[in-house]
């Protein structure tokens, strides 16, 4: 028993030492000084992976329902406001401007959009129809969604559920855990593959995502009517894009209050605008 209480704070620390070591800021501040550290366990070509293989399937999935790219009209919108964005990405981190970029479209009713790691873009046509959404909204929705990749929060919640499991993995291996509760463990990790956002990481994003339509030459008052076109739709109660977002009223207060920093860019941009890149092939 005096071994095993001895063990518990070692392993704690064995733990702490390693999230430590782990603990960096995926991106530059940009205007917007977003410079929380971030634990990464996993690394990001392991991320990367999964999510193209989970994106291809989905695409795959698309296909065969004959709904992937079938609106054409909406697919080359959001793929010429994906060529304004994606060169602004170098603000914040150089190397995401070379990534294998790809948006496409499924018809599909929900209101949601994706960006998955190394910058895999996905929206549902619902979204842009149902909200009659503005070039300037889809680009306050892309924004948002490249940001959550730039940071790799999902590779960042991923870390989490590895740390948490291997916790009570260590301490598991000095108890004498039980082979139930190691199963537990292991759908755990599972789970965090597939875990929302934090609400801390929704704001990040939607503060990121601001300054990356900003530097485009959209207009960042479209996150706000975006917001309140969404709260409208949805009653303010979850939904697929909303069920882990911070509520629209203190979205909108939140978004508002950073509007002022990126202004000046935006104003820049209209003088000199960007020229946009054919990032994104066109399949």
């Amino acid at each position: 028993m005096t071994t095993v209480r001895l063990l518990r704070p070692l392993a704690a620390a064995v733990i702490l030492a390693a999230g430590l070591a782990a603990c960096v800021s995926t991106t530059q501040q940009g205007a917007t000084g977003i410079k929380r550290q971030q634990l990464m366990l996993l690394s990001s070509s392991q991320v990367d992976a999964m999510a193209v293989e989970s994106y291809n399937g989905e695409l795959s999935k698309a296909r065969e329902k004959k709904a992937l790219n079938t609106d054409k009209a909406n697919l080359e919108r959001i793929r010429r406001i994906a060529d304004r964005l994606v060169p602004q990405v170098a603000t914040f981190r150089s190397d995401a401007v070379s990534w294998q970029w790809e948006v496409n479209l499924e018809t599909r009713d929900e209101l949601n959009a994706y960006c998955a790691p190394g910058g895999k873009i996905m929206f549902f046509t619902g979204i842009i129809t149902k909200l009659k959404l503005t070039d300037d909204e889809i680009a306050a929705i892309m924004g948002h969604e490249i940001a959550h990749a730039l940071r790799e929060h999902g590779r960042e919640r991923m870390s989490q559920a590895y740390a948490q499991s291997a916790g009570i993995g260590i301490i598991g291996a000095v108890t004498g855990m039980s082979q139930g509760t190691g199963e537990l463990v292991k759908t755990a990790v599972q789970v965090g593959l597939t875990l929302p956002h934090s609400r801390g990481q929704e704001s990040e994003a939607d503060i990121m995502g601001l300054e990356l339509l900003a530097r485009a030459g959209y207009n960042p008052n479209a996150a706000v009517t975006l917001w309140q076109k969404m709260g409208e739709a949805t009653g303010n109660t979850s939904g697929s894009f909303t069920s882990t977002h911070p509520g629209s009223a203190q979205r909108i207060r939140d978004l508002q209050a950073a509007i002022p920093k990126v202004m000046p860019l935006y104003e820049a941009a209209k003088r000199n605008p960007p020229a946009a890149r054919a990032i994104v092939p066109r399949t």
